[in-house]
């Protein structure tokens, strides 16, 4: 009997645990009608159910290792807020510009609830440091709804 028990209860919260977690990808998408030197952006989930479980860097070749954020805080899994930022010393031909997948952040997002994300662009910048009047959106890749 209490094998049984046993049994329904790990059973129970077993499902129960898949039911509320999963994991998504989030595409951030940075757009700049100029060559783009450095970025910074914010994300933040105003539900608490986003935990960040990783970063990588997006399309540019001016971009090519992941960007910079708070590893600790991810390895950990209390990420529930995060910056990320990059910059790039290439030439201005070599600058990405237009719309251009900046990062790529892997979410696991636990309980019924779903995220309401909050994003910000902080700031995106030229090589001579001049701001850009640039915009920043979030997409779930394909696969991910």
């Amino acid at each position: 009997m209490r094998a049984v028990i046993l049994s329904l209860l790990f059973a129970f919260s077993t499902s129960f645990a898949q039911d509320d977690v999963r994991f998504v990808a989030v595409d951030i998408y940075l757009t700049s009608p100029a060559p783009v030197a450095a970025w910074q952006f914010e994300l933040n989930d105003t539900n608490g159910v986003m935990k960040i479980v990783g970063v990588e860097n997006g399309d540019s070749d001016a971009y090519p290792r992941a960007p910079y954020f708070d590893r600790e805080a991810v390895q950990l899994g209390t990420a529930d807020r995060i910056v990320v930022a990059d910059f790039s010393i290439s030439d201005d031909e070599e600058l990405p510009s237009g719309r251009i997948r900046i990062a790529t952040l892997h979410l696991m997002l636990t309980g019924p609830n779903e995220p309401d994300f909050d994003l910000s662009l902080v700031v995106a910048a030229m090589r001579d440091g001049q701001a850009i009047d640039a915009s920043i959106s979030l997409e779930l890749p394909r696969g991910n709804e």
